[in-house]
């Protein structure tokens, strides 16, 4: 079973569903030569997926085109459904930050040939969590700013406030679809300056105030 972090205390949170939004930076869409979509775009990844930072990510031997994508994370602490603002916000019980691991190659095939392109986002180590935050002892005001460096090296770089869906419509539109649980979160999608990475790399992601989730990829 895998389990979300609380930072400062030694409680473990059962992860549920993994929900996550896909285009929601303007920039993010448009540099993967998509539409900027006018409702969130959802996708699920399996709890399989999961490891914390520190952890390593596995690069399959079935790609040659790893992405980074660095993103927001939510965690839902109680049962929610057709949620109006005020429960969407109740529902957020904590932040934190997490690498949407991407098989670019393999996703891009898929949407060509019209399938559905789960394998890409939801091999194992494809989801790397850090500590959260809970919402009462961090108030979030999407002025914070999140950024992924590979080796040292700055490659996406934003701020929250650039978010196309914020946390509350996000949670608020995924509940108009499914019930979100406790212990379900939410990848709220990645901004700009995805790119390749192989093994050997590195990588750092942070959001300022909150948290931070390292990762090192090596071969399968």
């Amino acid at each position: 079973m895998r389990y979300i972090k609380i930072k400062g205390t030694e409680e473990k949170i059962p992860i549920g569903n993994i929900v996550c939004a896909g285009r929601n930076y303007a920039d993010h869409a448009k540099e993967l030569g998509n539409e900027v979509p006018d409702r969130p775009a959802l996708f699920i990844k399996p709890v399989s997926s999961v490891i914390q930072s520190g952890e390593k990510v596995v690069h399959p031997n079935y790609s040659t085109n790893l992405h980074h994508e660095v993103e927001l994370v939510l965690l839902i602490g109680k049962n929610v459904r057709h949620a109006n603002d005020a429960q969407a916000e109740e529902a957020i019980k904590a932040y934190g930050i997490g690498l949407d691991m991407t098989l670019r190659d393999l996703q891009s095939q898929a949407r060509k040939e019209g399938n559905p392109w789960f394998i890409s986002k939801g091999f194992d180590t494809s989801a790397v969590l850090s500590e959260f935050v809970l919402k009462g002892n961090y108030k979030l005001t999407l002025d914070e700013t999140i950024t992924l460096s590979v080796n040292g090296v700055l490659r996406q770089n934003e701020k929250l406030n650039k978010l196309l869906f914020g946390p509350v419509k996000l949670v608020k539109y995924i509940s108009s679809l499914i019930t979100l649980e406790e212990g379900d979160i939410v990848f709220t999608g990645t901004p700009a300056g995805v790119g390749k990475v192989i093994p050997g790399d590195k990588i750092k992601g942070e959001i300022s105030g909150i948290a931070s989730v390292e990762t090192e990829i090596i071969s399968e």
